[in-house]
């Protein structure tokens, strides 16, 4: 955990942070993690198909990312899902609740022009909190 007026920035050792400048996610001091745009790309190649599965990849992509600092999926307070299609809402919408129903973060869907690789349909972005931090515990 970060402390206290520290900025914790986390790696995925993933090509593009490194050719762009970015973190895969950063913790606050004040207890919030953003997770970087995350699509369903692991080690440079594309491992879901069809909307729904790329988006529960993403997901997960942004999930391992908050483990690194001890957080999880019950920890999101928000999500961002970018789309190039809203033939696919009912799809990623399908997936998000199967991951956060029972967290119910705060949810955008937005629906964009593309992204770097085309066959990609979904990019996800997600805000976790740590409770403790908030509140000076450790």
């Amino acid at each position: 955990m970060s402390s206290a007026g520290e900025v914790r920035r986390i790696s995925s050792g993933g090509p593009w942070e490194e050719a762009v400048g970015y973190s895969r996610a950063v913790e606050l001091p004040n207890g919030l993690v953003l997770v970087s745009g995350c699509t369903s790309v692991v080690d440079g190649k594309i491992v879901a198909g069809g909307p729904y599965e790329q988006t529960v990849n993403s997901f997960r992509v942004a999930i391992d990312a908050l483990k690194q600092v001890g957080l999880g999926a019950e920890h999101v307070v928000r999500t961002r899902m970018y789309i190039t299609h809203a033939r696919d809402v009912d799809e990623v919408g399908r997936a998000h609740k199967e991951l956060f129903d029972s967290v119910r973060p705060a949810a955008s869907m937005i629906i964009v022009s593309g992204f770097i690789e085309p066959s990609l349909v979904v990019e996800v972005e997600v805000e976790a909190f740590r409770a403790e931090a908030f509140r000076g515990e450790s």
